[in-house]
């Protein structure tokens, strides 16, 4: 259905213009302009570099602002692992330590293995199993009313924040810019650099060094577009800096118990 809409949009905007050129014709209102340099070259000029600039700077504003708060989950979502832990000193030996070692696992596979998956869009499987278990794990923990009960509690608590950011995680690493965003990028790129050509003008010797830096330049921009595109991967790729700060923590922790 959008794409019914989307054709019928531009047939209906090609043939208003195509309706005024005959109009105005046959009226014979305005005068010829075949000039290359004449006024209706000029406006539909100005309207496609514009254009093309308002498409490239959401097609940059999206991916930037998607990484910017992705990175700001991975410190909520380490935060939440780090006060685990420190919740979980207070449990009862052994299961203190084996909750310990569960989140420093948890913590260590997703820098070494759930990363490199995330690249491509996708988290591992596993780490949601790790949680759960950790979770029923704690969970089946029988306490009495007071400091151990506050701590199970405590665990509990923040490894249900732990897997909501994770479920965060997901999303932003599933998230893209819409589709037809960096097509029209692409279009309207193209349409910038042939405009001169299809204006009848034909750049000759000097002339053509600013197009063709121009051509270099855009080439560019529609390659950043492009390349990130996904919130872990490319240039704004968001690395594991606040987990790998989780697990400083995590031996802060210790040495301090």
């Amino acid at each position: 259905m959008a794409m019914v809409a989307c054709v019928f949009a531009i047939a209906t905007a090609i043939g208003v213009v195509a309706l005024a050129a005959f109009l105005f014709r046959k009226l014979d209102r305005g005068s010829d302009d075949r000039d290359p340099g004449g006024p209706t070259v000029g406006h539909a000029g100005a309207m496609l570099s514009a254009l093309f600039l308002l498409v490239f700077a959401i097609a940059i504003i999206v991916p930037w602002t998607t990484a910017d708060s992705a990175r700001q989950n991975t410190y909520t979502e380490s935060q939440a692992a780090v006060e685990a832990y420190w919740a979980a000193s207070a449990l009862p030996f052994p299961t203190a330590g084996l909750v310990q070692t569960e989140l420093r696992d948890y913590v260590g596979f997703v820098i070494d293995e759930e990363w490199r998956v995330m690249a491509k869009g996708n988290l591992s499987p596993e780490g949601s199993t790790r949680l759960n278990t950790l979770r029923t794990q704690v969970a089946s923990l029988e306490t009495t009313a007071g400091a151990t009960e506050d701590a199970k509690m405590a665990v509990l608590e923040q490894v249900q924040n732990l897997t909501s950011a994770r479920r965060q995680r997901a999303a932003d690493a599933q998230a893209t810019p819409p589709t037809g965003i960096l097509v029209l990028t692409v279009v309207t790129g193209l349409l910038v650099l042939l405009f001169p050509f299809m204006a009848g003008a034909r750049p000759r010797g000097a002339t053509l060094v600013p197009l063709l830096a121009m051509a270099a330049l855009l080439g560019v921009g529609v390659f950043l577009t492009f390349d990130i595109v996904r919130v872990f991967d490319g240039g704004l790729a968001v690395r594991p800096d606040a987990f790998s700060a989780a697990l400083q923590e995590f031996q802060r922790i210790s040495g301090i118990g």
